[in-house]
């Protein structure tokens, strides 16, 4: 007897093998997430240590498992370095061969200015030109002034006397202590004591004194002069030994400690529900290093497998977020891939960053994957998936207990939120300066709560504002290869292909123009209707241009392009007619694909006529008398299912209407725009388009605005001077 078949398979196998079908590639599309992410993020001993942040209470005693020290990061040792450089005391050292110098170059100009001045007859320019070697330059009324031997005598005499009361016992050169403070260590020789830096006396204190010996103070020239010669040939006594002072200071830096603390086996960390103050959060950081230098426990196969399903989870509610709010997306294969590898990509960065000491969560690029998808999509699915891809980042051992949770979720939402149509190339400085003021924001958020300085939360607001342009540079790389890829074209491409000088374009103006200018024409009137209900006015207009591309195959049956009293048709069936008036929709298909025309505007070419008939030419047939076949007198569809495709149907009809009245006076025309809806709702044109009632009136009125503008009635001017007719000379 043979098996019932309903019996040996179950009715539910076959909804079971669908939902597998559907279902099963994207749930091993996110075990690959999840396996990748366990890759890049291995199950460390860090995940045994939760490492609390800053303010945080703990949920759990933590106990030093082994004695371990606390060291000091880098910036608090080269601070601690700092401070202790600056305690060091600074050392002179005392040089009498200074003074010698001094006394010899002395000597040496007043053996120079005693035998100038003995040439007879006495010339003060002598005078001038022996002091030059010296390094001396002496003014005319200066050496006039050494000419006289007695004044030459007491000046010279008095220099002298200062340098070996004042400069023989220690001069420091100007500048060379007015920073320091306190005491510094002055050697003399094998001698070095402790003195005052006030006690120090320095060339301007030398010139003050100086001026109580002046020898001639009533004298101009001679008080100038005196002070020149003291300023020439002094040289300092005291001078800082650098050698010894950075000797010293890099004794004391040392002697700096380079750990804050050390912590004994068994010592509490924090207690449970203590407050995470700062020496907690460093001997957190701290076991979690030494534990990771230690070797710690190895990743066994129940915690891979422990870690994996973690990641998973997250993972399938990115996924059941996306088939629950964006079907369509869930639905289409390539354009998950293209989210699954923008995780990838970011997870990969996140990996790079959780490498940097100390750590940079700003710099994980969450914002590459909100600008993409915000970009390709909307930023609603945007928000959602920014979101769960942060939770799935926040929540890897090297990011908890960290702010990278809160920085990357507001970070990656402003970013999705900044990022609308995109039809501008310097829309992108908006997304930047958004997204890098949401990043400055978070830093002060999160440094005034854990009382950062302002050079910290500055750091962290520019490493912000680094990861917004790295990532926004890469998601404009990245933009037309995801559309090319999943076939969802941006609004930049739609300006692309509504370049007029593209070859399809130029084919349709030069083999079929008056198609084209029909299709501006219908243009105009779709960006109108698609504007007045909502609907994107832009793929409106493209797609109107490219709608008739079909008709180049043969233009001149088309009677936009004939010529009068010329109509290929005469001699044609009306079966053979309609043949050809129909074929220009698969032929625009054809040029579509030859072309490489976006998936987005091919459906005007398919959807413009919908499934609608033939009239004329189905009439022609039926008044010959022949047997009829309706459905070789009809256009192969679809029917629009788009807003923008039932605009361009709509528009296609009206013009084609409203060109062959006689006088297009807007009763007329309003008339015709009225008669060509109800005709296209009576034939179900328009029941697949998510068009309303409310939004058809707004579509008509916006119609006969634009079709009453273009057939203007115009005026006869009286003819022209020159002999130009009134006919030609009409506006």
């Amino acid at each position: 007897m043979a098996p019932d078949p309903e019996r040996a398979a179950p009715r539910w196998l076959p909804e079971l093998g669908d939902r597998w079908r559907l279902h099963g590639p994207r749930v091993l599309l996110a075990v690959g997430l999840a396996v990748l992410t366990y890759s890049l993020f291995p199950e460390t001993p860090a995940t045994d240590v939760p490492v609390y942040e800053i303010g945080a209470v703990a949920a759990d005693n933590v106990i030093a498992p082994f004695a371990f020290a606390v060291p000091k990061s880098a910036a608090e040792l080269r601070r601690e370095h700092e401070e202790v450089s600056r305690a060091a005391e600074t050392v002179f050292r005392h040089v009498p061969a200074a003074f010698d110098t001094s006394r010899a170059l002395l000597e040496a100009f007043e053996t120079a200015m005693d035998a100038a001045a003995a040439v007879r007859p006495p010339n003060s320019t002598l005078l001038e030109q022996a002091a030059r070697p010296h390094g001396v330059v002496l003014q005319p009324s200066e050496s006039a002034y050494l000419l006289s031997a007695g004044r030459r005598e007491r000046l010279i005499a008095t220099v002298r006397r200062v340098f070996d009361r004042w400069v023989a016992a220690g001069v420091v050169a100007s500048g060379a202590a007015d920073q320091l403070r306190g005491e510094v260590l002055l050697q003399r020789g094998t001698d070095a004591r402790r003195v005052p830096v006030d006690s120090l006396l320095t060339f301007g204190q030398l010139v003050s004194r100086a001026r109580m010996l002046n020898p001639d103070p009533g004298s101009e020239v001679g008080t100038e002069l005196y002070l020149k010669l003291i300023t020439s040939f002094f040289h300092p006594t005291i001078v800082l030994d650098r050698t010894q002072t950075e000797r010293r200071r890099e004794d004391l830096r040392r002697a700096v400690p380079v750990n804050k603390h050390s912590v004994l086996a068994g010592e509490k960390i924090v207690g449970a529900h203590e407050v995470v103050g700062r020496n907690e959060h460093d001997k957190l950081r701290a076991l979690q290093q030494a534990l990771g230098d230690r070797g710690g426990s190895r990743p066994r196969f129940r915690r891979a497998v422990g870690a994996i399903l973690f990641d998973f989870v997250i993972v399938l509610l990115l996924g059941v977020a996306i088939m629950q709010f964006r079907p369509q997306m869930y639905h289409d294969w390539r354009t998950l891939v293209v989210v699954a590898g923008l995780v990838g990509l970011v997870v990969l960065g996140a990996a790079l960053v959780s490498h940097m000491r100390p750590l940079r969560p700003e710099l994980i690029p969450v914002t590459l994957a909100a600008v993409v998808v915000s970009a390709l999509f909307d930023q609603r699915i945007s928000i959602v998936i920014t979101m769960i891809v942060t939770i799935l980042i926040g929540a890897q051992a090297p990011f908890r207990g960290t702010n990278a949770l809160f920085v990357n979720l507001v970070g990656g939402a402003v970013a999705a939120l900044s990022v609308r149509a995109v039809t501008r190339r310097h829309q992108s400085y908006v997304w930047l300066i958004a997204t890098g003021c949401a990043y400055l924001l978070a830093a002060v958020a999160i440094g005034l709560m854990l009382d950062q300085s302002a050079g910290v939360i500055v750091v962290s607001a520019g490493h912000g504002a680094l990861n917004a342009l790295a990532s926004i540079l890469l998601a404009l790389l990245i933009l037309p290869l995801a559309e090319t890829y999943t076939g969802i074209e941006t609004d930049l491409t739609l300006l692309e292909w509504g370049d007029l000088n593209r070859p399809l374009m130029q084919r349709l103006s030069l083999e079929a123009p008056g198609t084209f200018a029909h299709s501006l024409v219908i243009a105009n009137l779709a960006v109108a209707g698609g504007w007045g209900i909502g609907a994107n006015a832009l793929l409106a207009r493209v797609g109107a241009y490219y709608h008739d591309v079909g008709k180049i195959a043969r233009a001149g049956y088309f009677v936009e392009n004939q010529m009068r009293d010329r109509n290929p048709h005469d001699a044609l069936g009306p079966d053979a007619s309609a043949q050809i008036i129909r074929d220009h929709v698969p032929q625009g298909l054809k040029f579509a694909e030859q072309y490489g025309l976006p998936r987005v505007l091919r459906a005007f070419i398919t959807e413009h006529h919908g499934t609608g008939q033939i009239a004329y030419f189905l009439g022609k047939a039926r008044s010959s008398g022949a047997t009829v076949n309706p459905e070789e007198y009809v256009y192969p569809g679809p029917i629009p299912r788009t807003a923008e495709t039932a605009v361009v149907m709509l528009a296609d009809g009206v013009e084609a209407a409203v060109r062959v009245l006689n006088e297009p006076t807007p009763p007329r025309v309003r008339e015709v725009i009225e008669h060509i809806v109800r005709q296209r709702l009576e034939q179900g044109q328009l029941r697949d388009a998510p068009l309303t009632l409310q939004q058809l009136e707004t579509v008509k009125t916006q119609f006969e605005r634009v079709l009453n503008a273009m057939y203007h009635s115009r005026i006869d001017y009286p003819a022209a001077s020159g002999g130009v007719t009134s006919e030609f000379a009409k506006a």
